[in-house]
């Protein structure tokens, strides 16, 4: 009777089983949660692997210390690699002696212009070899002529179609070491064409006169001591 009192219940309730003990569901899931297993996921970063593009940051100059930055780029002048020009002739155009067994004779010249060579026939069945520079394109020419006349460190008057071509050259110039008819000059015929030497010895092997041949200036002395004024030229 005293137990009952105190508890309140009838005495028949004591011996009654307790019911079952029910946890909210917002009480269990963190629990469950932590019963599964672990799945990894995968950003979406990871998953589609997106790379970003770096860009390139401009540089900003100013015009003066005061004024405000201005989003203009600045242009960088590429380094233009400047390739040294050769001033020594190639060694197959220097003099050389070179067997002839052609129809022409003695102290004959013969040019090829194609191969860029002059020969002077011998009469030991041998001729003299010389590289010379011939005419550029448009300006070749063939033919045959006889030395009309010789001159030493010739004056040049550039004529009225090369000078209307280059309005740049002058009517006349005195001979001498800076004179493009170098130091000796053989003129061909009546025609405006000479076998003459050139300050410009690199040239030697090309085609970039307006139709003279050229030679280096020690190579056009010799042969200025080998022919006489009469002297046979055979262009080809």
């Amino acid at each position: 009777m005293i137990a009952a009192s105190l508890s309140g219940m009838p005495e028949a309730s004591a011996q009654t089983a307790p019911p079952p003990l029910v946890l909210s569901p917002n009480l269990t899931e963190p629990w469950m949660l932590q019963l599964q297993p672990r799945v990894q996921r995968r950003s979406t970063a990871t998953r589609y692997q997106f790379r970003q593009v770096p860009q390139q940051q401009r540089q900003v100059r100013r015009t003066s210390w005061w004024a405000p930055r201005q989003q203009q780029p600045v242009r960088q002048q590429q380094q233009r690699v400047r390739q040294p020009q050769t001033r020594q002739i190639a060694p197959q155009f220097l003099p050389t002696v070179v067997d002839y067994d052609g129809p022409h004779k003695a102290g004959t010249i013969v040019i090829d212009t194609n191969a860029r060579f002059l020969y002077l026939v011998q009469n030991d069945g041998t001729a003299r070899r010389y590289g010379v520079g011939v005419g550029k394109p448009g300006f070749e020419w063939a033919g045959t002529h006889k030395i009309t006349r010789k001159a030493e460190w010739p004056d040049w008057r550039p004529p009225a179609e090369m000078r209307k071509r280059r309005p740049d050259l002058p009517v006349f110039m005195a001979g001498g070491p800076d004179n493009p008819l170098g130091a000796r000059a053989l003129y061909l015929g009546s025609t405006l064409y000479r076998i003459h030497g050139s300050n410009q010895p690199w040239t030697i092997g090309h085609a970039v006169s307006s139709g003279c041949i050229r030679m280096r200036n020690e190579d056009v002395t010799d042969l200025y001591e080998r022919v006489k004024v009469g002297t046979r030229v055979y262009v080809i």
